[in-house]
């Protein structure tokens, strides 16, 4: 069996099992794994830029937070049905991966985490300003009558669950689909040696530009879905805690791996979640684990798995 077979047979039937787990699990972790595939979602955004490209951002929570507020100003205030909102939500990501990505990929290394930090904290700080409008910390809520899309009412838990599922497959077989062509080749190239892939013609700033607005558009997306699925929109989202999260749930899962994104997000959600059933003191239970993550498994959970067992994995 070929490697591509094998990793479409992985990847489906990942998604063949979550659709499956919708019919078994309680409550509890039924909207809990519908959280943590939204969430999921916005890795696989944060691992197209960090992962295959090698561009380590500590502001990506400016395009989560631009997906949210897109999609839930578009309903407050112009009275945008549930679709529209979420193209909404898309488009406000995608725009502002453009500027900050053209404006920041005139940096490197160090400097380019400080301008992506700069401007995730400027779009923050922004909405408290505007807190007449977005509420601030506050936030506001997405009443349910405004959650219905198509006819199917996104708020009833099923409908959000295999929304969730929607969304987090498509981001998936985007991501895989990617890497699996020329240009995501080319971004690997670009993480591995940026200097060699100049040399043999490719036009760099334009591929680190693509990578920065793909992965501002997934990220604006499940920004967006989530405010939707969960009716709430509010400025933690666009703190600098949101933005350390995805770099966490990639590093522990395995950056570069197509499955470390949700493989990080389920680990650390459920780790914390636990840990915090035992003690108050449960950060301190959950950095002690990830301290020990971090030292013996350096390529993370999937891309250990890949170094010493499944070589094909993507």
């Amino acid at each position: 069996m070929t490697a591509v077979r094998k990793s479409l047979l992985l990847h489906g039937g990942l998604l063949i099992v979550l659709f499956g787990l919708q019919f078994v699990l309680p409550a509890y972790h039924h909207g809990n794994l519908a959280r943590i595939m939204v969430l999921a979602s916005y890795a696989i955004g944060y691992n197209v830029l960090f992962g295959y490209t090698g561009l380590l951002s500590l502001g990506h929570a400016m395009f989560f937070a631009a997906g949210m507020y897109g999609m839930g100003l578009g309903i407050r205030f112009l009275e945008m049905s549930p679709a529209l909102a979420l193209l909404a939500g898309l488009a406000a990501g995608l725009i502002l991966a453009l500027v900050v990505g053209y404006l920041a990929l005139r940096t490197v290394g160090v400097a380019f985490m400080i301008v992506t930090l700069m401007f995730a904290q400027a779009l923050f700080l922004t909405i408290l300003y505007f807190g007449k409008w977005t509420r601030g910390d506050e936030g506001f809520v997405i009443q349910q009558p405004e959650r219905v899309l198509w006819g199917i009412d996104l708020s009833d838990p099923v409908n959000r669950y295999f929304a969730a599922l929607l969304l987090f497959a498509v981001c998936l077989l985007v991501s895989l689909w990617l890497i699996q062509r020329p240009v995501g080749r080319v971004l690997i190239a670009i993480r591995e040696n940026q200097e060699r892939a100049r040399m043999l013609g490719y036009d760099i700033f334009a591929h680190k530009l693509a990578a920065v607005m793909i992965s501002g558009g997934i990220s604006a997306l499940a920004g967006a879905v989530y405010g939707l699925l969960f009716g709430y929109v509010g400025a933690t989202f666009a703190s600098v805690q949101y933005s350390i999260f995805p770099l966490l749930w990639v590093l522990l899962g395995g950056a570069g791996t197509v499955l470390g994104p949700f493989v990080g997000t389920l680990f650390m959600f459920y780790l914390i979640d636990l840990s915090s059933a035992l003690t108050t003191a449960h950060m301190l239970i959950a950095g002690v684990v990830l301290v020990a993550v971090t030292l013996f498994a350096q390529q993370g959970i999937v891309g250990e798995l890949r170094r010493r067992f499944w070589r094909w994995l993507p």
